[in-house]
């Protein structure tokens, strides 16, 4: 067991030099704030990272770590407690000690809270012996065993409350507004839990999706859709009616599509969940997406970039003025490159303006403009606002038109450096597509600092097995095929759902403006001539990006063909 003598892990930091005594002050006040502990404050303010404060525990206290995800929780444990204990003080008992029964194992992120240990001790009538765990993976595990669990008895709930024949459905839906305002109504719990575990399971988007037998829901992590769970046609209506209620829509409106926008807090952390609507046979169809700041703007090692990469991404962003596009498909990770770009160049000395549809996290000293159309808000009338707003960096979500681009070029080329977005498959592809809007070769040529195209894979989980490449997979990552290669491929475990796969990682094309490429885009030269021109200064493709992940063991063959494939 523990000693009893708490330390002040906020003290511990500080002679372990982890983080500054004033860095210290701010998060004791902005803990105050927030009602949070210390050490999750300190997370959240991005001064010590979970690994670090896990590792200082474990050496301050003498006790184990436990990687939850990697284990299987003894149920008989787990179900001592209920999910409000569980909650409350963010820990979940794993099992017993096998020299002694009475003692039950308890993974906590806070070891040193002795009041959650001697409720836990009352309630389950046995000793409590901690093991160290992360906030986050202990919420995973709580909507693990008790979220679902908790969804069943909410619908249930609202069965019994509101019956199931079709006259009393037209009545509940009639009075829907009014119900699901209720915080204790079973439907409006129930929507929070499944936003909950969405967040928790690092899902970006929830599918609420109707069916001929009732709502089937499913969450997308790590770029795959995975069913959560279905629901009967029972509370169906209920379930919509709720997002949209929450997400300023219009309850009333069941035949047009609509967008919407809420806020949700998670473990202390704000996220932004744009919502949209769309009428189909069975039903409206809803679409939840996260977003959070903190995720985009992150450091640019974090998000993949490194090596000659990072040097000439870093080399784009040092101009004064010209024109830098990010391109790739939807859920590509544009926006989070564009942010950590923005959160880069966000000094006190430039003024920073953006045009979006929509805003997808606040930058505080940056000016932030939602593109509005139903009141003539367009990119294009925005962006020759903003040129009367005496900007240095504009950021354009995305070009979408030929009004927007040629605003984009002339402000480019006039003295600001403009960065946005484009819907390309390549690098060299960006150039046709503006020569395609009707913008002139030469004022491309003269405006074009720099081309990012990305892609995101995913991260091969550590269940991976690792084995020898055959002769055709040598053949596809370019390596003879009389040198010895061993590379990993998918597994599947209970830590990655059993998809094999852990989180996602961006592989980049850069294609800096050079004199060469000036003078090809000028002459209207192909996409191929172009893009051959900037091999031959040193540009990695996509392809030879993802094929260095697959031989480091990152990343699995099959991610990098979907790649291959697009080029």
């Amino acid at each position: 067991m523990i000693s009893r003598q708490r330390i002040r892990i906020g003290d511990v930091l500080v002679q372990n030099q982890v983080i500054t005594p004033e860095q210290l002050e701010k998060a004791l006040k902005e803990q105050k704030s927030r009602g949070t502990k210390l050490g999750e404050t300190l997370i959240s303010m991005g001064y010590v990272s979970e690994q670090k404060m896990v590792d200082i525990l474990t050496e301050q206290l003498h006790i184990d770590y436990v990687e939850l995800r990697n284990i299987k929780l003894d149920k008989d444990a787990v179900y001592l407690i209920n999910e409000t204990i569980a909650k409350q003080y963010n820990l979940i008992p794993i099992g017993f000690d096998p020299a002694n029964p009475n003692v039950l194992l308890v993974a906590m992120s806070d070891p040193m809270d002795f009041i959650a240990m001697d409720d836990v001790s009352i309630i389950t009538n046995r000793r409590i012996q901690p093991v160290l765990s992360t906030s986050s993976q202990i919420a995973y595990e709580i909507d693990r065993y008790f979220g679902r669990q908790a969804v069943m008895e909410v619908a249930e709930r609202y069965k019994k409350e509101f019956g199931e024949d079709d006259k009393k459905e037209e009545e509940k839906n009639d009075r829907k507004d009014d119900q699901a305002e209720t915080d204790n109504s079973p439907i409006v719990v129930m929507v929070r839990s499944i936003m909950e575990q969405a967040v928790h399971q690092r899902a970006s988007d929830i599918h609420f999706e109707p069916t001929r037998d009732g709502i089937r829901i499913r969450f997308r992590v790590d770029g795959d859709l995975i069913e959560a769970m279905k629901q009967d046609s029972t509370i169906q209506a209920a379930i919509t009616a709720r997002v949209k209620i929450i997400s300023g829509m219009d309850i009333s409106e069941k035949r047009k599509p609509q967008d919407g926008r809420t806020t949700l807090v998670v473990d202390h952390v704000e996220y932004d969940v744009r919502v949209s609507s769309i009428p189909t046979v069975y039903g409206e169809k809803l679409v939840m997406r996260f977003n959070n700041k903190e995720s985009l703007t992150r450091d640019k090692r974090g998000l993949g970039l490194e090596g000659d990469d990072l040097v000439k991404f870093d080399d784009m962003l040092a101009h004064r003025h010209g024109l830098i596009l990010v391109t790739g498909p939807t859920g590509s990770g544009k926006s989070t490159t564009l942010y950590t770009a923005l959160s880069q160049l966000n000094r006190e000395n430039v003024n920073i303006v953006t045009v979006e549809d929509p805003v997808e996290a606040n930058i505080d000293g940056v000016n932030q403009v939602q593109v509005n159309p139903k009141i003539n808000m367009t990119f294009a009338s925005a962006l020759r606002s903003i040129l009367r707003q005496d900007p240095d960096i504009i950021m354009i979500g995305e070009i979408r038109d030929q009004e927007t681009a040629e605003i984009a070029i002339q402000a480019s080329i006039t003295g600001h450096l403009v960065v946005s977005t484009l819907h390309t498959n390549s690098t060299e592809a960006s150039v046709a597509r503006l020569m395609n809007m009707g913008i002139e070769s030469y004022l491309i040529a003269d405006a074009l600092v720099g081309v990012v195209a990305q892609r995101l894979v995913r991260r091969l989980c550590t269940c991976k097995l690792e084995r020898e490449a055959t002769d055709d997979e040598k053949e596809e990552l370019s390596v003879p095929l009389n040198k010895p290669l061993r590379i990993c491929e998918h597994v599947g475990c209970q830590r990655c759902s059993h998809t094999g796969y852990f989180g996602r990682i961006a592989v980049y094309e850069m294609l800096p403006s050079s004199p060469e490429v000036h003078t090809a885009i000028a002459r209207m030269r192909p996409s191929t001539e172009i893009k051959e021109i900037a091999i031959s200064q040193g540009m990695t493709t996509l392809k030879e990006q993802a094929a260095r992940l697959v031989m480091s063991g990152i990343t699995s063959m099959d991610e990098m063909r979907k790649i291959a494939y697009e080029e």
